[in-house]
């Protein structure tokens, strides 16, 4: 039997692995989630659309000796998944951390990865081939240089989820829950890894190479696929402080906290700092004499925690926002209470 028949078994098999994931993400792990209002993985469209372009690489796996598909399948991995993997990073993590200023750049590279791989794809799928030997070396430069541009635009998100990481120590964020921050650190680095899964193939010109590709890239899929399903378990960030004093040092540790209170009231309710949607522990930090311990250790003992007070305010804000403008609508409201959107508000008031 031909090797040519294990190589396009294993692009099926890869291709296979795709439309499941596709499948499953699109009608079983967004009901449960989306019920209990902690949706928090990315938009269920636009990850089943990434997984479904895969399917642009289907002539490879009918007929592996095609030469305009083998251009399109050694092609498709380093012109698209550095994409893919900047993209997912910024809209998972960036849910609640200014996604929309990253949709603009993100459609920027989503319009030079379709310009770049669209010339291969309809080299393969027309019945002819209208790529010369002299157009398919110059369209390899082209591809080579938009996937190290793609490279580029993964590294700032990795950087920029680095930072969101860093930021989300203790209970920094006013909702914490929205931010998952045990997931961000086991998964911010990925693409790097991916990145020797995805050149081999191409720079080697090897089928061979791309079969072993296509495997590790299906297990990948299936793992993937695996830590997703439970998609609304994660951990809360809350702080940890070593409370641990003697009678007398507790007495002075109290009155630090009730002085450190009273300016958090002063500048969280009385300054309506709460109305910023991204209000952060440091800011409040910033504007409080006795420090993040002082100020963590107040919010533990006076208000539960950092985001169930803040939310506390918002919620009563959001009350008397709707009786003063009755003809603003819910999801307005909630943003002018400090919510990011309608579904924040809701699941601040189920708690």
């Amino acid at each position: 039997m031909s090797e040519y028949y294990y190589y396009g078994l294993a692009a099926m098999l890869y291709l296979a692995t795709c439309w499941v994931f596709s499948a499953v993400r699109w009608w079983h792990t967004c009901r449960e989630p989306k019920h209990r209002h902690q949706y928090i993985w990315p938009d269920r469209k636009l990850m089943v659309v990434c997984f479904l372009c895969a399917t642009v690489t289907l002539p490879y796996a009918v007929d592996p000796t095609s030469e305009a598909a083998w251009i399109l399948m050694k092609s498709y991995f380093p012109a698209t998944y550095f994409f893919y993997s900047g993209m997912l990073l910024l809209c998972f993590f960036g849910s609640v951390k200014q996604w929309e200023t990253w949709k603009t750049f993100s459609w920027t590279a989503a319009i030079i990865v379709i310009a770049t791989i669209l010339v291969p794809v309809l080299n393969a799928w027309l019945p002819f081939s209208f790529m010369s030997a002299e157009g398919i070396r110059f369209w390899q430069t082209v591809i080579t240089f938009e996937s190290v541009v793609m490279m580029g635009f993964t590294a700032l998100a990795i950087a920029q989820v680095w930072r969101w990481i860093h930021e989300a120590r203790d209970a920094n964020y006013s909702n914490p829950e929205d931010f998952p921050l045990d997931y961000a650190r086991r998964v911010w680095l990925m693409p790097i890894v991916l990145t020797f899964v995805v050149w081999p193939a191409y720079l080697l010109d090897s089928r061979a190479v791309m079969a072993v590709e296509h495997v590790l890239q299906a297990v990948f899929n299936i793992v993937l696929l695996i830590t997703v399903l439970p998609s609304w378990r994660r951990k809360a960030i809350l702080p940890v402080v070593d409370t641990d004093t003697t009678p007398e040092e507790d007495c002075g540790l109290e009155a630090r906290i009730a002085k450190t209170a009273v300016e958090i009231e002063a500048y969280v309710k009385d300054r309506q700092a709460f109305l910023d949607s991204h209000l952060k522990m440091d800011d409040v930090v910033e504007h409080c004499q006795g420090g993040r311990t002082y100020v963590s250790l107040a919010f533990q003992r006076r208000y539960g925690s950092f985001a169930a007070y803040v939310n506390s305010l918002r919620l009563a804000y959001y009350e008397q926002y709707l009786t003063d403008h009755p003809h603003e609508t819910k999801e307005a409201a909630a943003i002018a209470s400090g919510f990011s959107s309608y579904n924040a508000y809701y699941r601040a008031r189920k708690k």
